[in-house]
């Protein structure tokens, strides 16, 4: 069965100006996402995920922010670079929904609950279907019944700040629901939240996600979430992909030393408490001015001298596994890399 296409990004640039100089914040990013998937971008802070994502929607702002001239965002084969602000605003919730990272900051603290879902479906509803007082506010009701919320008439009349943090985020999920969105954008959602909290909304994107068949991107730092959550998984830094495959390839056919170290530098119950986290050593490149090679070479301990002087290729892996790492060049000494999860799976 051949899967839908539903978003196609090629040779994403994106950067700001600054009185530093110019951020290159994402530097060609190529990705698709298809129907009912859900995809993990992972990285350490600073690498790209953020701005990766909020360009899908143009969110970030111009200026100080632009696209590269050679950006591409198709979203159901219609070009999203060259919209304007007025032909994004009828995208932005109807067809594609963002759930943001702090519901503490993104919820509008002098309106009630009902009223900020009310005005979305609102705007999302204008015209030859616009619903009455009374649809709307049924329909708010039902939106706050399926993402889980309890004494919804209540919840309906109360401001943001009587709310806990779980039911705050669970009103922005109910957001970006509200115009029955072909893709739904997660910007690391479970962060402030407590890990009891953080399950509970994880498994509620997960059985919506299956109810309404809708894609998911997932930026998150937490490789525990991606294991959860995610189909596919994509690892960024220094602004770019430099790792992506199933989870199953990304957690146990690992190929990117910094991948590895992400993996390695996870806290598990599994291990002996004896065994030390091994973090990655150094800092991540300066995207004023970004390497001319690999981004991770300095913090890399297999590093070779091509790997400072030129930018590796993408290496095809296996099917749908690609690494941008030098160490794939058949040409490259042998190097075994090992997670603590490969390690157990050979064990």
């Amino acid at each position: 069965m051949k899967r839908e296409k539903i978003l196609e990004v090629r040779d994403l640039e994106f950067s700001f100006r600054t009185y530093g100089g110019v951020v290159k914040s994402v530097r060609n990013v190529s990705f698709d996402i298809y129907a009912g998937e859900t995809v993990g971008i992972v990285g350490e802070s600073g690498c790209g995920k953020s701005v990766t994502a909020q360009s899908i929607l143009k969110l970030n702002p111009e200026p100080p922010g632009f696209f590269g001239e050679n950006s591409s965002i198709k979203f159901k084969g219609g070009e999203i670079v060259t919209k304007s602000e007025k032909e994004m605003r009828a995208i932005r919730g109807k067809d594609i929904g963002f759930i943001f990272q702090d519901p503490m900051t993104s919820l509008n603290p002098t309106m009630r609950i009902g009223q900020q879902i009310g005005e979305v479906l609102k705007g999302r509803t204008a015209g030859r279907e616009a619903l009455s007082r009374g649809q709307i506010r049924e329909r708010v009701l039902e939106i706050l019944k399926m993402v889980g919320i309890t004494d919804v008439e209540k919840r309906y009349r109360q401001f943001p700040y009587e709310l806990s943090g779980g039911m705050k985020q669970r009103v922005m999920i109910a957001i970006a629901l509200v115009g029955n969105p072909s893709l739904i954008i997660a910007d690391e959602p479970t962060t402030s939240l407590d890990v009891t909290i953080e399950a509970q909304i994880l498994e509620l994107l997960q059985s919506l996600q299956e109810k309404f068949h809708t894609a998911i991107i997932f930026i998150t730092h937490d490789l525990g979430v991606i294991a959860k959550l995610c189909d596919r998984v994509m690892v960024m830094y220094g602004g770019k992909i430099v790792e992506k495959g199933s989870v199953e390839d990304i957690y146990y056919q690992t190929k990117h030393p910094y991948t590895v170290g992400l993996m390695n530098s996870i806290a598990r119950l599994d291990l002996d408490k004896s065994v030390d986290l091994k973090p990655i050593e150094g800092t991540p490149p300066d995207l004023f001015s970004p390497p001319v090679g690999c981004p991770f070479a300095v913090r890399c301990e297999h590093a070779m001298n091509i790997c400072y002087r030129k930018l590796p290729e993408y290496f095809e892996v296996s099917d749908g596994h690609q690494c941008m790492c030098w160490l794939q060049d058949e040409r490259a000494p042998g190097v075994k890399l090992h997670t603590q999860l490969m390690d157990r799976r050979e064990g």
